[in-house]
């Protein structure tokens, strides 16, 4: 088992507790992109722009720069987040790289071990483990992914076993190259049963969404009664995760959520999750009673604002959870928009 006190960050000390007066500048920020499609542009457009992204989050000073796994989406290229992962650590050099999630019910967990200690081989000190429990979107990706719902109940003893991988305990007599005697941190995606599996494992949390409060105040309430300290954690640590869309003026930062609120109003209705589509399309839209009702919930309740709005409601969220970092995750059609919210946050957690 690797030594804690040769981790990295954020098993080797306890992340600054926020103080009065500098909630969210000793609040660690990182960043969640799931490499969106636009209608109109390619997929390999989406996955540069991922990269693209990664050096704006590091020159911003943001602590991660994360990407996820889904597959057979067609608003989504980001299916493989290890390979696209090396690609952001390749691209960039001090920001931490790592993914959100890798579905290890997806996948055997010695092959995952084998990802990342690749990863961290070759971007020693930089890499995250994040790891999530969830399946295919749907029956056919499921069937191809050769799983099964039922293989998500398995993720407790998936993720013992890939832990146990990097400490060299696997009692086959096989040892995961180059993962053997490597440390690198693991982060539990608390989707469901997650803030126990993550509590017992003595491993950070990542919970969201910050539109339903009350459900992620249970989660953490649940993570930190029962969290038990690990090789990889002395103590709990809470990530929060959640959408934040910052611009010049209220208007400006809720258009910004417009063409993701119809993606997903529109899998809600049509069974498939599409691109991106421009927010001016959405807004002349005439939509079914339904669609019109998963739509406006989409764009309800979110972090979405000018400057001063959203640092007063990113305090209010640090200071609820106690939590030591906030995972922003923002999808839009409009790059530049994109980029503009996250200059626009980088200066509120600045102050």
């Amino acid at each position: 088992m690797p030594n804690p006190a040769d981790q990295p960050e954020p098993s080797r000390r306890p992340a600054p507790k926020p103080v009065p007066g500098s909630v969210l500048s000793a609040t660690r920020f990182s960043v969640l992109d799931r490499s969106r499609t636009r209608e109109g542009r390619p997929d390999a457009e989406a996955l540069r722009d991922t990269v693209t992204l990664a050096l704006e989050a590091e020159r911003l000073g943001f602590h991660r720069f994360w990407v996820s796994e889904h597959h057979g989406v067609p608003g989504v290229a980001g299916s493989a987040p290890t390979v696209l992962a090396a690609a952001v650590a390749a691209a960039t050099s001090t920001i931490r790289v790592g993914t959100g999630g890798v579905m290890l019910p997806n996948h055997q967990p010695l092959v995952v071990a084998e990802q990342f200690g690749v990863l961290e081989s070759l971007f020693p000190g930089r890499i995250d483990m994040g790891l999530g429990r969830s399946v295919g979107f749907t029956d056919g990706v499921r069937r191809a992914l050769g799983r099964d719902k039922d293989v998500a109940d398995d993720f407790s003893a998936q993720l013992d076993e890939l832990l146990g991988w990097f400490a060299g305990t696997s009692p086959t007599g096989v040892h995961a190259r180059p993962a053997d005697g490597l440390a690198v941190p693991p982060f539990v995606l608390a989707m469901g049963e997650g803030a126990t599996i993550a509590a017992r494992a003595g491993l950070p949390m990542v919970i969201g969404d910050l539109r339903s409060r009350e459900r992620m105040l249970r989660g953490i309430d649940t993570y930190r009664a029962g969290f038990r300290p690990s090789a990889w954690a002395s103590e709990p640590y809470v990530v929060v995760s959640g959408t934040v869309a910052v611009a010049a003026t209220p208007a400006e930062a809720r258009r910004l959520l417009v063409p993701e609120a119809w993606s997903m109003a529109y899998s809600r209705t049509h069974g498939t999750f599409p691109p991106l589509p421009p927010a001016e399309r959405v807004e002349s839209r005439t939509m079914t009673a339904k669609e019109r009702g998963f739509y406006e919930s989409g764009l309800a309740g979110q972090l979405a604002g000018t400057a001063d709005e959203v640092a007063h409601e990113l305090e209010t969220v640090v200071k609820e959870t106690g939590a030591q970092e906030v995972l922003v995750t923002t999808s839009t059609y409009d790059r530049a928009a994109l980029v503009d919210s996250y200059r626009r946050l980088a200066r509120v957690v600045d102050r």
